[in-house]
């Protein structure tokens, strides 16, 4: 026998070895990984045409309480509560038809490689607020959690999310287009009510992540909770490991922010439904919202939402910024005096808007009174605190005025 005949017999038995020793580790490894202990989660292994998937849901009776909102008021929202915060996209819909999504996936890098291996659902009924979550125990079980949440997403027609226009839903549309399904949210409208609460609350709290509105709105405080970036590497965790008791809190954490999201769709669109029966106490949420009709040009309502918020307190800058809103809409509304009392305000004290306000008041004197004296002396004390071009050709202008004999003047 040759020297390459022996090598290749060697070879062969070598392989031949190989493949006794892993001919019976992938069944064993399938069982492995699709065994959870009932008694270590609950829920159950559902079938699809796409194969199987672990399945939860959990009912928040609505005799309960989240925080300071009742469970039970999420049945009586109004079917055209998400009409204003949408800019009228958003049709009548009941809350029955509204689907709160969230997702925990194995990272937020993005791309092709990101999947997300729990999907919940939360949906209002008059028993109260269920969530219902699909699980993937192996990657292998994706085309059926996506299936199942297709199929399930059909009876609803909103979509609500928070930050899921950018995170959620392009994620999940790549997934189902990855397994070569349909993404289902085509004929859904979506809401992603982190724009209208950062309308509300970004110029109160520094940061508008949902746990932080969930503590500082509601009143919730979380116990033993999961923090968000530690959840990827609890599930791989589980997928190495196979232990399903350290999934628990991953099920929690994803429930509990659906709930959150949930009550707080009960305060945040209602404040752009009915402005004035919103529910908000603080200056900066006022003024929050008063910029938000102001921009949808409901000048009366956004005065009033601005007078209210300078009552009820603000910092020295959202204060300075709130009175320059009040007189530029006070003067847009023809209300000469109560803008010239604000002008007139933010003129004698150092802030951002000075040198603007001088600038108003010596426009209303030089055009509106022809007190050309006085247009003057606004435009020097502009010229002390800041240099322009505007404000230099105006005081040129009034001093050739001035200038100039009495009579002539007159004419």
């Amino acid at each position: 026998m040759s020297d390459l005949q022996e090598q290749l017999d060697l070879l062969r038995k070598r392989i031949a070895r190989i493949d006794r020793k892993y001919a019976k580790k992938p069944a064993l490894a399938a069982a492995k990984k699709t065994a959870i202990p009932s008694d270590s989660l609950p829920g159950k292994e559902v079938e699809t045409p796409a194969g199987h998937h672990w399945e939860m849901e959990k009912l928040y009776t609505r005799h309960r309480r989240h925080g300071s909102m009742d469970i039970s008021d999420l049945n009586e929202l109004p079917g055209n509560l998400l009409h204003s915060i949408s800019n009228g996209r958003i049709p009548d819909a009941p809350p029955a038809t509204w689907a709160f999504l969230d997702t925990e996936t194995s990272g937020l890098a993005g791309g092709a490689g990101t999947f997300a291996f729990l999907i919940g659902v939360g949906r209002i009924t008059p028993d109260g607020f269920y969530v219902r979550q699909f699980f993937m125990r192996e990657h292998a079980e994706e085309p059926s959690l996506l299936y199942a949440l297709a199929e399930h997403l059909k009876q609803f027609r909103i979509l609500i999310t928070y930050n899921g226009m950018s995170f959620d839903q392009p994620l999940l549309e790549t997934r189902f287009r990855l397994v070569r399904a349909r993404p289902p949210f085509g004929e859904m409208e979506h809401l992603d009510l982190l724009f209208g609460a950062r309308r509300l609350w970004k110029l109160r709290f520094d940061s508008c992540r949902l746990v932080e509105l969930e503590n500082q709105i509601l009143g919730v405080e979380r116990q033993g909770d999961l923090p968000g970036e530690m959840i990827p590497y609890v599930y791989f965790e589980y997928l190495r490991t196979q232990i399903a008791d350290r999934l628990i809190p991953i099920f929690h954490h994803n429930a509990i922010d659906i709930l959150t999201l949930a009550c707080l769709t009960g305060i945040v669109p209602w404040a752009f439904h009915s402005p004035e029966n919103a529910r908000l106490s603080h200056g900066a949420e006022l003024a929050g919202l008063a910029r938000w009709c102001r921009q949808a040009h409901q000048d009366e309502q956004a005065l009033a939402l601005f007078r209210r918020a300078v009552e009820r307190g603000l910092s020295d800058d959202l204060l300075f910024r709130t009175l320059w809103d009040i007189a530029l809409i006070e003067k847009k509304l023809g209300n000469e005096t109560a803008a010239l009392a604000v002008f007139a305000e933010l003129s004698i004290c150092r802030n951002m808007f000075r040198v603007s306000a001088l600038e108003e008041l010596a426009k209303h004197y030089e055009h509106r009174q022809r007190d050309y004296a006085k247009a003057l002396e606004m435009t020097l004390q502009a010229l002390e605190i800041e240099d322009s071009e505007t404000m230099l050709g105006r005081k040129l202008r009034l001093e050739r005025r001035l200038a100039r004999p009495r009579s002539e003047r007159l004419l």
